[in-house]
């Protein structure tokens, strides 16, 4: 009897963590079944899809609670669904609002559970590692400073690197992403990313255009590339540019756009550390839902000093943070012309990404399959 995987990602970055494992797995099991839930990355690589990871794509305390009678649902569905599968190992990658609850009920009934990628207990709570071990026999962790957090609450925990450091290049080719996406070499290029979520473009999108459009007044000829992560972005995006001067709206290549850049707009997460390996310098601007930033600061929720990647993996304030109130058009606009004008401070982020960038680079997805491959039966 062939092995039986089950694996569910929520969002973009889920699914293409889970591409890279799927395909990793399959080679050292080819006759494997993969099912679950996952995107159009996973479903390529043989997932067989029984929900889309969009469907999980929710941010924040106060969203979550608009869809929580959905996502209540689904997940019950899901879990029985999984559990009827019978399969040798359930895989949660990142989602751990959703894929926790559900490795913690089928590990219960006996099934082998891994969750790949930590959440941020170094950020939100480090009491969180004893109840994450509580759900999975295995955590997967994309940093290094995560497996000693857990080894203090006695959780076995692997570091295997990041996927995007091992795909994207320690030197990338500006000129050839340029050329790609028809920018002159002598032009000024911003990427702006304001997020994958719809949500998240609607709070982020028209202070970031704003302050585009502002700094293009310093800054004549000015490209402002904006990526779409999928067709309803693309809408949206569309729709609240309008047709701000020098904005293009690309299908994707988020990660072409960046490199192409001088500098990088983004609302934080995973994005942050993509520009970070793109090695381009960046702001940070992020806006919650007022509730759940009331909710976060009414209880210190967030214990780390830094929201974005580059910050909290330097130990260090290397880009510019602009948080809810302090996310304003003239407080971007005024970190955006920085990075532009100061070819020093630019100059000197160089080795620290690099630094960073060398850390993260260990062939994640293979150590990632190889540490699920020593959980599953040795008749595999």
């Amino acid at each position: 009897m062939s092995l039986r995987i089950a694996l569910c990602a929520g969002e973009t970055s889920g699914d293409q963590l889970g591409a890279g494992l799927v395909a990793e797995l399959r080679a050292r099991f080819p006759d494997a079944h993969f099912a679950g839930i996952g995107g159009d990355a996973m479903r390529a690589a043989g997932l067989d899809a029984w929900f889309d990871a969009s469907e999980l794509a929710v941010m924040g305390l106060a969203e979550v609670l608009a869809h929580l009678p959905r996502l209540l649902r689904l997940r019950k569905a899901f879990r029985q669904r999984v559990l009827a599968f019978q399969p040798d190992v359930y895989i949660g990658i990142d989602a751990p609002d959703f894929n926790l609850g559900v490795e913690r009920w089928l590990k219960r009934r006996g099934v082998r559970c891994v969750h790949y990628v930590s959440p941020s207990v170094w950020a939100w709570r480090e009491s969180r590692a004893a109840k994450i071990g509580a759900s999975a026999d295995r955590v997967l962790c994309l940093f290094p400073m995560e497996p000693p957090i857990y080894a203090r609450h006695a959780v076995d925990a692997v570091f295997v690197g990041h996927p995007l450091a091992d795909a994207i290049p320690l030197q990338p080719d500006r000129a050839a992403a340029r050329a790609a996406l028809g920018a002159p070499d002598a032009a000024p290029v911003l990427a702006l990313l304001p997020g994958s979520r719809l949500g998240e473009i609607e709070r982020m999108l028209p202070v970031f255009v704003a302050a585009a459009s502002r700094l293009r007044g310093d800054m004549p000829g000015l490209r402002v590339l904006v990526p779409a992560a999928n067709p309803q972005c693309r809408a949206a995006i569309t729709r609240i540019a309008g047709d701000a001067p020098g904005l293009r709206v690309l299908d994707g290549d988020a990660q072409r756009a960046m490199i192409a850049s001088d500098v990088v707009l983004l609302a934080s997460g995973t994005a942050a550390l993509e520009a970070m390996l793109c090695k381009r310098p960046m702001v940070v601007g992020h806006r919650i839902a007022g509730l759940t930033y009331a909710i976060v600061r009414a209880f210190g929720l967030l214990k780390s000093a830094h929201v974005s990647l580059p910050n909290i993996l330097a130990g260090k304030p290397l880009i510019p943070e602009l948080l809810q109130d302090d996310c304003t058009v003239d407080g971007v606009h005024a970190a955006l012309l920085r990075w532009f004008r100061d070819g020093d401070a630019v100059a000197a982020l160089q080795p620290e990404f690099l630094a960073t960038h060398e850390t993260l680079r260990r062939d994640a997805s293979a150590r990632a399959a190889d540490a699920i491959a020593s959980l599953l039966p040795a008749r595999a």
